[in-house]
């Protein structure tokens, strides 16, 4: 999830502005990048005027050195030093097929005369027009005009690698079903063409196949996996409990590797608990932690959403339940979901209980796996869910905080007070428009760079909360 990312930059220029801010500019922007940790590739400066693009000749030049270095860059910075000419951009960028940042120097005073002005928020005007003319999907941000050296452009380029990582990560991804939906939850259920068409693939197993792939796990592999789940929970049940959930955890990896999923949706309930005697929470939480967005319930849209969220930090992504109203205070809910809330959103290690719903329903000892724990207070987050409907894919996207609110003692499983405002706007949409009650997390406050990466570059329909 936090690969480095790397970025092609461009120059503009138009001729009667001074051609000589093209100069500082490459050692600007390149300093930018390098200290917002981002990699970067560069034309070299004697290919044009100044290594820079103003002609349509010097935009095929260019053309042709993204195509040389095609698969090593996630996304463009288009810096604007001086007005610069929008049709050398075209010929250029025509074909990018990645996100493309247009960045605009400012003007100062003492720097207005002829032989100094800029004009470059005047030329992103007409860049910004004449790239939506062709099709040409580019971002700004405000302020309209900001120089690299700027402690908010590092804002810019931090939102940016966010957008170019969701790009790059979601035109092509594959989410991994593993089991059918359950028959009572209607309310994930999903269409697999309308994610399709989208670029995403779902990969269905059934749980009888998974269920003879666990048998045939071996004791090595076991051990590995219960080291690796001993790190996030405190264990006292006894071995075979935790021997079914690591040959789980096993053959859930096998799949990941084996077909190449980017997220897994997994059916948690009732056919581990009635043939195993264990719940999936704690793979699930292993596997957000691990980078891989696990979404239970087999809720395949939330899964989308928790890779989208977790791109655009990027920190590992959890799935909780929007579960109770808050006492009297409407901008707060308490979210709550058994335990597949990764250790890093957790205070700590959890505890391995059984699920109180299960034990209640088949008997004691028949949902081992629950990772209760603490989840993470007084921290921002960005969250989001998903569904399809008409072929689409429809998303909402806001920002909230986790309070440090206790929540009475017998409240089983993870659970944690979220406050944002509107929040009965936000729950009144969700039952409007249809949406399931579940709620992807992450840290941070990342909203925007989701935002724009959905609805711009991956055509979703999003609705904002922030």
């Amino acid at each position: 999830m936090a690969d480095k990312i790397t970025f092609a930059l461009y120059f503009g220029n138009r001729g009667f502005f001074p051609g000589e801010v093209i100069a500082d500019a490459r050692k600007e922007l390149i300093k930018a990048v390098e200290d917002a940790g981002c990699g970067y590739i560069i034309m070299d400066e004697s290919a044009t005027r100044y290594g820079a693009v103003e002609t349509r000749e010097e935009g095929k030049k260019y053309a042709n050195f993204l195509r040389e270095n095609a698969g090593k860059y996630q996304g463009v910075i288009l810096s604007m030093p001086n007005f610069s000419d929008e049709n050398g951009a075209q010929a250029a960028l025509a074909e990018a097929g990645v996100p493309i940042l247009v960045q605009a120097y400012r003007d100062m005073p003492g720097k207005l005369d002829f032989a100094h002005r800029r004009d470059s928020m005047c030329g992103k005007f007409a860049m910004c027009n004449v790239l939506r003319q062709c099709g040409i999907k580019y971002t700004i941000m405000p302020p309209f005009t900001v120089d690299p050296c700027e402690p908010k452009f590092q804002e810019h380029l931090k939102a940016f690698a966010g957008i170019c990582r969701i790009v790059a990560g979601m035109k092509r991804m594959t989410i991994g079903a593993i089991g059918a939906r359950t028959t009572a939850f209607k309310t994930v259920r999903v269409d697999e063409i309308g994610l399709q068409r989208h670029g995403i693939n779902v990969e269905t197993f059934d749980l009888s196949d998974v269920f003879r792939l666990m048998k045939e796990v071996k004791g090595d592999r076991i051990a590995d996996k219960k080291s690796q789940i001993l790190k996030i929970t405190e264990f006292k049940f006894e071995d075979a409990k935790l021997d079914s959930i690591c040959r789980f955890g096993v053959v859930v990896d096998d799949l990941i590797n084996d077909y190449s999923l980017d997220t897994v949706a997994i059916r948690c309930w009732n056919e581990l608990e009635l043939v195993y005697g264990v719940a999936p929470c704690l793979i699930l939480g292993e596997l957000n932690e691990r980078g891989i967005p696990a979404a239970c319930e087999v809720d395949i849209a939330n899964a989308v959403i928790m890779r989208a969220i977790a791109l655009a930090g990027p920190s590992a992504p959890m799935l909780l339940d929007i579960n109770n109203n808050f006492a009297m205070d409407d901008n707060k809910s308490i979210l709550f979901h058994c335990g597949p809330v990764p250790i890093s959103l957790m205070e700590g290690k959890g505890e391995t209980i059984e699920h109180l719903m299960f034990a209640k329903s088949f008997g004691p000892g028949s949902g081992v796996g629950v990772n209760q724990s603490i989840i993470k207070k007084n921290i921002p987050v960005t969250f989001g869910s998903a569904k399809t409907e008409d072929g689409k894919i429809w998303t909402f996207i806001g920002e909230g905080n986790l309070t440090n609110d206790g929540i009475e003692q017998g409240f089983f499983g993870s659970g944690v007070v979220m406050e944002t405002p509107g929040m009965q706007e936000i729950a009144e949409y969700i039952g409007r428009e249809g949406y399931r009650h579940h709620l992807s997390l992450t840290a941070g406050k990342t909203a925007w760079a989701v935002r724009e990466a959905l609805s711009n570059y991956l055509g979703y329909e999003v609705h904002s909360f922030f």
